[in-house]
């Protein structure tokens, strides 16, 4: 997935209300972003860290600058847009470069299921039962080369491997994919310590037949693709 509008390098000012940033270009001039990540960003929301953003000419969106990575020492970045892993793994679906989900004739994105949710991506196939893809970013990196997921308590996150676990008891196949949104992740891992209950579901859904897969992402300031397969985070003991 290629970036509509080359990025520009910035300093991150800060970060509040989740959603804006105050940021500063090369040239010394501040502005407003949008921050499109409704998680806690922790280790990513450092005032003075080196950030990407995204401009653009709409006239619609109030604000003229999207923030969509960081920079971190030795060339690494994160993705923080949390919008980018939907759109960078459509593209490699329907391409049929995702392994363990390739051969589906139909890939649909946002497919209602459940109670009131909409899987991310549903795979279909003459030959074989539906594939529910239910798809999250991972930017938490509490210690080197290792990403964990969650990096705040997600009660919404709980529901979807509760309904993922529904998929499979009813005769269908469910997948958990988590995609990390860092290239100096080696390794996966869930925040147990940050929410226990999401753990603790994650336990349950695997149990009930529930697959994880794990991807890492290639990341430049031009655009985000699927990276190589990472291992999937384990059950926590």
């Amino acid at each position: 997935m290629r970036f509509q509008t080359p990025l520009l390098p910035a300093t991150l000012l800060r970060r509040y209300k989740r959603f804006l940033a105050d940021i500063r270009l090369e040239d010394g001039s501040e502005h407003v972003a949008h921050c499109a990540n409704p998680g806690s960003m922790m280790g990513l929301a450092e005032p003075g860290m080196r950030i990407w953003v995204e401009p653009n000419d709409d006239p619609k969106k109030k604000l003229k600058f999207g923030w969509r990575l960081v920079e971190h020492p030795g060339g690494h970045f994160t993705g923080v847009d949390t919008s980018v892993p939907n759109r960078a793994l459509r593209e490699a679906l329907m391409a049929g470069q995702v392994p363990g989900l390739e051969g589906y004739a139909q890939v649909l994105p946002e497919q209602k299921y459940g109670e009131k949710s909409r899987i991310d991506f549903l795979l279909r196939d003459p030959a074989r039962p539906d594939c529910y893809v239910e798809v999250k970013s991972i930017t938490l990196s509490r210690q080197p080369g290792l990403a964990e997921f969650p990096d705040s308590v997600t009660a919404r996150g709980l529901k979807h491997l509760r309904e993922l676990a529904q998929v499979v008891s009813d005769g269908r196949r469910a997948v958990m994919l988590y995609l990390v949104q860092r290239t100096d992740a080696e390794a996966t891992a869930l925040a147990a310590d940050i929410d226990p209950a999401y753990a603790a579901g994650f336990a349950s859904a695997r149990a009930a037949g529930v697959e994880c897969l794990a991807f890492g992402c290639n990341i430049t300031p031009e655009e985000i693709t699927l990276g190589a397969a990472l291992p999937a985070p384990p059950v926590p003991a």
